[in-house]
């Protein structure tokens, strides 16, 4: 009845494990649950690089918490920790199996940010495997930085539904992508997975060498060094109302990078921002409209269906009959009308919770942008 926030109830209980600061909440079988990330943590662990005051973490506990009556169980998801072990050794029933949790609360699990952003701070030295390469520090990696309402900050890992390279299906993951050391082009992205069939699998995809892919700070030069865009901006950012550059999304889109900034104004007198504008970079182009849909007209310009006689060819789709009624290819308006439609819906799903919708509709938008692409 005293310990109602949830980090400080789960401490209660159990104060030898470090808690995540974002608990959030699930629905299952009508019910809500709260669901919350623990840590198994040391400083004195052999052998291991300290980061901060640690030099060992783990996330082997998920701390499930019901929202109506508050009753807590704390599952064991990584049975080979140790620490966990000796814990639970210590207090026997403490922690629950894995197989004690509910199905529908096994898909709402997700890689946690704060543990994927610890382990990208780590693997962007020990990504290094020749002794020699690591002991000059020859190929440092580090976690890029964006521009977010006027600071620059440190990118922070961020949730998308897409299809990884060489998957099948979307899915929905955690990434982040790295720079080199000394340069701000983008040299690789990590991918934490959250589908409960591939739940907790660390993917790393490195870009070639030779290729030059442009980073999220290049991307936030383009869109200052461009002329339209940064008067714009100018203007807005006067007395009595605040531009605030949002998160910058890098989404990989096939073989392609797309870049999405969505800029806010907010008024001195009031603390709602209302998105403005939306800008889209995709290769050396970087584009600003008041939606989605105008950004990728905009990017990947107007262009109307080929007629027959231009082609040589007659429209149509494979295996159709003659005299079966044949749909027109889609127009680059179209699609982009399209992706802002669905940009719209997966916001109202992502509203509702409604989690299997926004992934389905993730998927169409995606699938919208890759058209677009081509």
């Amino acid at each position: 009845m005293f310990k109602r926030r949830i980090q400080e109830r789960a401490k209660e209980i159990a104060p030898f494990l470090q808690y995540d600061g974002d608990p959030y909440l699930v629905i299952n079988e009508g019910k809500l649950f709260w669901i919350l990330d623990a840590y198994t943590t040391s400083n004195r662990f052999p052998y291991a690089k300290p980061y901060g005051n640690i030099n060992y973490m783990r996330n082997s506990v998920k701390v499930v918490v019901d929202a109506y009556e508050g009753t807590v169980n704390l599952f064991l998801v990584d049975p080979s920790d140790p620490f966990a072990l000796t814990y639970d050794a210590i207090f026997p029933g403490l922690f629950k199996p894995l197989e004690e949790m509910p199905a529908g609360l096994l898909e709402h699990l997700r890689y946690p940010e704060v543990f994927l952003h610890t382990q990208a701070r780590i693997y962007a030295d020990f990504h290094m495997q020749d002794p020699v390469v690591f002991y000059n520090k020859e190929d440092l990696w580090n976690i890029p930085n964006e521009k977010y309402a006027g600071a620059t900050q440190a990118m922070e890992p961020y949730y998308t539904i897409l299809q990884l390279p060489g998957k099948e299906g979307p899915e929905f993951v955690l990434i982040l992508p790295f720079t080199p050391g000394t340069r701000d082009n983008m040299i690789a992205w990590m991918a934490g997975r959250c589908d409960w069939e591939n739940y907790g699998e660390l993917l790393v995809y490195e870009f070639p060498k030779d290729k030059v892919i442009y980073g999220p700070m290049q991307i936030e030069t383009r869109i200052d060094q461009n002329t339209l865009i940064s008067q714009q901006l100018s203007l807005w950012d006067q007395k009595g109302s605040r531009v605030i550059r949002g998160n910058l999304l890098v989404l990989p889109v096939g073989d392609s990078i797309l870049y999405v900034e969505p800029v806010f104004l907010e008024a001195d007198q009031s603390e709602l921002p209302e998105l403005a504008r939306v800008i889209v970079g995709f290769h050396e182009k970087v584009v600003m409209e008041p939606t989605l849909e105008e950004a990728l007209i905009s990017l990947f310009g107007s262009r109307e269906p080929s007629k027959p006689e231009e082609t040589g060819t007659q429209p149509g789709t494979p295996g159709a009959e003659p005299g079966d009624p044949v749909a027109p290819p889609a127009t680059i308006p179209e699609l982009a009308a399209k992706a802002q439609a669905l940009f719209e819906q997966a916001r109202e799903k992502m509203q509702q919770g409604d989690w299997a919708g926004y992934g389905k509709v993730l998927d169409e938008l995606e699938k919208a942008l890759q058209d677009l692409n081509r």
